[in-house]
């Protein structure tokens, strides 16, 4: 006999596969930043976000490696117990330099920052306005608020503005809330606008720029190209460009105290081990000194758009809409064919009907695949 949770899991999973939305893991060994092997295939990846091909680079390694040396694999407790290693104060200086801020804060993950920073600055009877295609943890982070959430349509300043006039009297605090790089769009906030209209109405404004630094604003950030723009909270990840992970929000000293006080997601979670935070402190020691690499993966990108005719890129992530998830599964297996990984992306990652292959170009991508590629999705584009 089928126990109920059996038989619920099973029913969501058959009407799943019928409309070609059921996941399942690859497993897939990274050879190196470019190279991988999946399903017996070696692929050149256009589906990570190691944008700099960090993840593999000799110094970012070899920290992580004396790190674990020196301190072990795990932080052993929660930060406000025994797991705030000393280089975490390191890390969170620099990133806080790096920003402009005051301070910062390291979390064990983007997911985690987000979920435990919203409902530290908002909760009942506050307002939290959210740019439609804003990361899913913004979302879940303002779910957990119990925060009225407005959602604003994508980019659109116009709109924003309407809701604010509409909602934003009624509450007690407001918080704004986008992505600085869209992630499975690959276009910019105008954060510019968008922070103009936050202090006009007395409204705190987070971003979300996880694909944003080490990549756009000469590694700085998306926030790095609006430079009047006031972000109160800048939160980003080390899980992309800088080849690792975990992640941070840069902020104002008092606002970091808070957090490290009452964010849950970081009260009641395991520090991030210290190998992790050597490795992003290398990585930003790479980022500062190479700002040809740095330019590299939106070059690269660029090369692509250009050689199919598209708007050019604004950040390495290029999208290939195609629609309908069977079609964007069916391409993906065709580029395997060709020697290429890139991933098909579909609901609910993006809205339905827009499933697409989310293309994301890195430092070390050679101009000949690039070019390779191109040729292999124009059939796609020109559809």
């Amino acid at each position: 006999m089928t126990d109920s949770l059996t038989a619920f899991a099973q029913t969501k999973l058959t009407g799943l596969e019928a409309r070609s939305l059921k996941r399942t893991l690859v497993p897939t060994h990274r050879l190196d930043g470019l190279w991988v092997e999946r399903n017996g295939r070696r692929l050149l990846s256009f589906s990570c976000n190691d944008y700099l091909n960090l993840s593999h680079h000799p110094a970012v390694k070899a920290a992580a490696v004396a790190a674990v040396q020196a301190h072990g694999v795990g932080a052993g407790a929660s930060r406000l117990v025994t797991g705030d290693h000393p280089i975490f104060t390191q890390l969170e200086a620099r990133l806080a330099a790096l920003k402009g801020a005051e301070a910062a804060c390291v979390f064990g993950s983007g997911y985690l920052a987000n979920s435990g920073i919203i409902p530290t600055v908002v909760g009942q009877g506050d307002l939290i306005l959210i740019d439609d295609l804003a990361h899913a943890c913004i979302w879940s982070g303002a779910q957990l608020s119990g925060a009225r959430i407005v959602a604003f349509r994508h980019n659109d300043v116009e709109d924003l503005a309407a809701k604010l006039g509409a909602h934003r009297a009624e509450a007690g605090r407001a918080l704004i809330a986008t992505d600085g790089v869209f992630s499975m769009d690959g276009d910019l906030a105008p954060l510019d606008k968008i922070s103009a209209l936050a202090q006009a109405h007395d409204a705190w404004l987070l971003v979300d720029d996880a694909h944003g630094l080490g990549v756009v604003g000469e590694g700085r950030g998306a926030a790095a190209m609006f430079p009047g723009a006031k972000v109160d909270l800048a939160m980003g990840t080390f899980s992309k460009a800088l080849g690792g992970y975990g992640a941070y929000v840069c902020a104002s000293q008092p606002v970091i105290d808070l957090l490290k006080t009452r964010a849950r997601t970081l009260v009641y979670t395991t520090g991030l081990p210290p190998a992790n935070a050597a490795a992003a402190l290398a990585a930003l020691d790479i980022i500062a000194s190479d700002p040809e690499l740095v330019a590299a993966p939106l070059a690269k990108a660029r090369r692509f758009t250009r050689a199919l005719n598209l708007p050019d890129a604004t950040s390495a992530v290029v999208p290939i809409l195609i629609g309908e998830a069977d079609r964007t599964l069916a391409a993906a297996r065709e580029l395997e064919t060709q020697g290429f990984l890139a991933v098909a992306i579909r609901p609910p990652t993006v809205p339905e009907g827009t499933a697409r292959l989310r293309l994301a170009f890195t430092a070390g991508h050679p101009d000949a695949e690039i070019d390779r590629l191109a040729a292999a999705v124009r059939p796609l584009v020109n559809v």
